[in-house]
């Protein structure tokens, strides 16, 4: 396997072990594939969920620009409770994991097929 098939595992552990859900593999690889060379970089591969400009770019370049998202006030709304459910308590919240769940809360799986 290679590293990005180790990440993608690691991802899905995450799935299931902190969010409590199964994940689809396909799609996960997908949007992992999609996040690019910031899921090898420390910094970049995971997200500041209790940084507000974080989360705004999350907002801003993710929602509305990848997914096709209207912005308003749900956008945030959606990324505070994936953040919640991912854990707040927990520090590495990768970035692949926070994309797949929002791409899953909105129903937007169809921009990665």
């Amino acid at each position: 396997m290679g590293k990005r098939d180790d990440l993608i595992a690691k991802y899905a552990a995450d799935l299931k072990e902190k969010c409590g859900m199964s994940a689809d593999m396909d799609l996960l690889t997908k949007v992992t594939i999609g996040c690019g060379p910031a899921i090898y970089n420390d910094d970049a591969s995971t997200v500041a969920g209790s940084q507000a400009s974080e989360l705004e770019t999350i907002k801003d370049n993710f929602l509305v620009k990848k997914l096709g998202l209207t912005d308003g006030p749900q956008l945030m709304d959606a990324i505070n409770a994936v953040i919640e459910t991912y854990g707040t308590s927990n520090r590495n919240k990768y970035r692949a994991v926070v994309y797949y769940m929002l791409v899953k809360h909105f129903g937007k799986e169809a921009v990665y097929v």
